[in-house]
């Protein structure tokens, strides 16, 4: 098997609306021409899901997924203008400046930005 790219990532909610409003509004993102369930970025898309509607938990993903943004401060600080309740300081790792917040169903949304060039495994 080859993969070519990831298409979409799942992300649990107790509200399609309310995790629309939320990607779109603070976020930023379109939503999908495709699918009234979705938000887009350039290269994924978003597709929100309410597993209680199936009879399963609801689990927020604490792990959560990053979205590239030009600058990680600029970007924290326009969303905590917004009301946004961000996860501990924004860090920098040694290559890469990191920040996390959290969606209003709980689900990490990680700003992040690359600064140094990726280096080969040995």
């Amino acid at each position: 098997m080859r993969v070519e790219q990831v298409d979409f990532i799942s992300i649990p909610t107790r509200d399609v609306q309310r995790a629309l409003a939320w990607y779109r509004d603070v976020l930023g993102l379109p939503e999908s021409d495709a699918s009234e369930d979705e938000v887009e970025t350039p290269n994924v898309t978003l597709s929100f899901w309410e597993p209680e509607r199936e009879d399963l938990p609801f689990v927020a993903n604490k792990a959560g997924f990053a979205v590239r943004v030009v600058d990680v401060a600029e970007a924290r600080a326009e969303l905590e203008a917004k009301g946004v309740q961000f996860i501990g300081e924004t860090w920098d790792s040694g290559v890469c400046h990191f920040a996390a917040c959290s969606d209003p169903d709980g689900n990490t949304v990680i700003l992040h930005r690359r600064y140094a060039p990726r280096k080969r495994r040995q």
